[in-house]
């Protein structure tokens, strides 16, 4: 009772059933006794009318004495050959998503919801790409992990900064006028979270790009310098820690690269994000933890720290913190980000790290949060 046959020229299950009366001997009103249904029903089978239920599957098996399974495998084999071949656009739209957050890219604003034809157009201008395998990671899918630590959504987070950040319009890079800005325009601002609305147009006058996009699902990304056409650098804030303490060593961190000039010559699809700026320095590149200790004395300078730490620790109260950091003029938020992770209490008086996206945003291209960046792809 085996049969082979094309996957494009499947017969309907009845004529096997026809075949197999012939050879037993058995008229279609027998078969209709042994399955005590209707001669109708087994005629409408065997003339290809009717498909073999998977309860009529079971009666022919007994019937015939063979396992049920091989009638429901004819019915689906039949089935399937005459079903028509599914839209070529759902394997690529299933490539795009399996590689990139696309849905959300959409749903973001960062790409129209298109025919894959205007999707794939999309994706390449999207990249800076002219052929859509040359899109990092799309290629290779199943080898993702021999790719750099940035994973696909981090890239794409990446490349939104970078189609917002190159639009801007901004002076020429000045290294001078950004070393000045660290030192000592932007420490004037750190005492009253508002003043937070001053960091885009500070950077704007020291010629570096500045935009705050919303991190994606999972991406897990806090900031990125990188550079446009190697002399403009770019610097993207994610603030997912919407806190005061998080804002200010972030930005302090991805400004060292830029002073330092990392990432300079990089291809983009080969620029790191930052993640978890405070790990393991063990852990850390020369340049990350270069970055890291450059943060930290700009949030409170370390001597300063140090002396009140060792004066202070353990048990530092919020009186202590709020005087010292008005002494040092910083808000006592800033302070106390140092303070949780000299003390190893994520939770010491945390109610002092208050958010200030909302103040930069009035002044800042934001991407996210419901609103997408008024850029053109």
């Amino acid at each position: 009772m085996s049969t082979t046959t094309c996957l494009t020229d499947v017969p309907h299950p009845g004529e096997f059933i026809a075949d197999e009366l012939e050879a037993r001997g058995w008229l279609q009103r027998d078969l209709a006794y042994i399955l005590g249904v209707p001669e109708q029903g087994v005629n409408m089978i065997i003339s290809g009318k009717r498909g073999i239920s998977p309860e009529m599957a079971k009666a022919l098996g007994d019937a015939f004495d063979v396992s049920p399974v091989f009638f429901s495998n004819l019915q689906n084999a039949y089935e399937m050959s005459r079903a028509g071949a599914p839209d070529p656009s759902i394997a690529k739209r299933a490539l795009f998503q399996g590689v990139y957050p696309v849905r959300e890219m959409i749903k973001r604003g960062w790409l129209d919801d298109t025919p894959v034809p205007l999707l794939e157009a999309q994706l390449m201008r999207f990249f800076r790409r002219n052929d859509v395998c040359d899109i990092p990671y799309l290629a290779h899918a199943a080898k993702k992990k021999s790719y750099a630590e940035t994973s696909p959504a981090q890239l794409a987070w990446l490349f939104r900064v970078r189609q917002i950040c190159s639009e801007m319009i901004v002076p020429a890079y000045s290294e001078s006028k950004l070393r000045e800005a660290v030192t000592e325009i932007l420490p004037r601002h750190m005492m009253d979270p508002e003043e937070a609305r001053h960091v885009p147009r500070i950077l704007s006058e020291c010629g570096v790009r500045f935009a705050i996009v919303e991190t994606l699902p999972k991406a897990l990304i806090d900031g990125v310098c990188f550079w446009l056409d190697g002399t403009s650098p770019m610097v993207g804030l994610s603030t997912r820690f919407d806190r005061i303490d998080n804002f200010w060593f972030v930005l302090r961190h991805e400004l060292e690269h830029v002073l330092n000039g990392d990432g300079k010559g990089v291809a983009d699809e080969d620029v790191e994000v930052d993640v978890d700026l405070q790990p393991d320095e063990g852990e850390l590149s020369a340049e990350e933890v270069r970055a890291n200790t450059a943060a930290a004395d700009f949030c409170v300078p370390i001597d300063q720290m140090d002396s009140f730490y060792l004066r202070k620790a353990p048990f530092i109260s919020e009186k202590d913190v709020v005087g010292f950091a008005r002494r040092i003029g910083r808000h006592p938020g800033i302070v106390v980000g140092q303070l949780q992770r000299r003390l190893d209490r994520p939770e010491y008086l945390a109610r002092l790290k208050i958010k200030v996206r909302h103040f930069v945003a009035p002044a800042a291209v934001i991407d996210g949060w419901g609103e997408p960046a008024p850029v053109a792809l």
